[in-house]
């Protein structure tokens, strides 16, 4: 899809990997809506590029909805609506120690907020036979983010149902991009762009890789080119890859003293 003059919305897009893309789709001549919980730095972002700001909880199905509306409000039917907000809490101790209230909130985040987006716009999008899904997961939908089991099962509940929304709907001229980046230089690891290097992206670095993955009609973007190596791997020797990441979580506790979001991308 060419984005130039399309209505965007993008949950999340008042930092990290949702600004990228927001600065991005301006700049390639799209209409943008940046949904987010803080809806100052939203507007900042939005005074920026010249587009919309609104508040949104993407826990709240209403809200959503609310974002939808004041996009088509300002900039007509929506063209590519990009879930984008994330959040990782990892485990307490053990894989099961997370209380249900984190679960669930990551259910909610990574996977209802896509689920309630495509039930608001899917029929008026099927019924013009255009539209475009961008959905925004993690190498960890892919493979695994060792200490944190329920970012891992949703993020993997995430490009299943990015999955099925193509399977469903792609006669119906509805495209669909689940986007699978490893450890990005963003405020969710506590970094920025001057932490950037080797294989820790920048967030400008995956906008880039996403746009060019929606204007050639990629299913599964990888900004990190090794987690098609890695994923392959998963899929033809199981076991081989168990233990591999048995060996890369003991590592981190010989190293780093256990698993620390902020530090664990200098070991992969």
């Amino acid at each position: 899809m060419d984005i130039s003059g399309k209505s965007v919305v993008i949950t999340g897009g008042a930092s990290g990997i949702g600004a990228a893309l927001a600065r991005r789709a301006a700049n390639a001549g799209a209409k943008v809506c940046i949904a987010d919980l803080n809806l100052d730095l939203a507007q900042s972002v939005a005074t920026e590029i010249g587009g919309i700001a609104v508040a949104c909880d993407v826990t709240q199905e209403s809200q959503i909805i609310a974002a939808i509306e004041a996009a088509e409000g300002a900039h007509g039917p929506v063209d590519v609506f990009v879930s984008n907000a994330g959040l990782g809490r990892g485990d307490p101790s053990h894989a099961a120690s997370a209380p249900d209230a984190d679960w669930m909130l990551n259910w909610n985040v990574h996977v209802m907020a896509h689920v309630w987006a495509a039930r608001a716009l899917l029929p008026a999008m099927i019924a013009r036979g255009s539209g475009y899904f961008i959905n925004v997961a993690s190498a960890a939908g892919l493979l695994n983010q060792i200490g944190d089991a329920a970012y891992s099962a949703t993020k993997h509940a995430a490009v299943s149902f990015a999955e099925s929304l193509l399977i469903t709907h792609g006669s119906d001229g509805i495209g669909v991009s689940v986007v699978c980046p490893q450890y990005v230089a963003t405020p969710l690891l506590g970094l920025g762009d001057d932490d950037a290097q080797g294989n820790l992206l920048t967030a400008a670095d995956v906008a880039q890789s996403v746009w060019q993955g929606v204007a050639d009609d990629t299913f599964v973007i990888m900004p990190h080119p090794d987690v098609a190596k890695y994923n392959a791997l998963r899929g033809s020797d199981p076991s081989r890859w168990i233990k591999g990441m048995q060996m890369l979580r003991a590592k981190a506790f010989s190293e780093q003293g256990g698993i620390s979001v902020s530090e664990f991308y200098k070991l992969v």
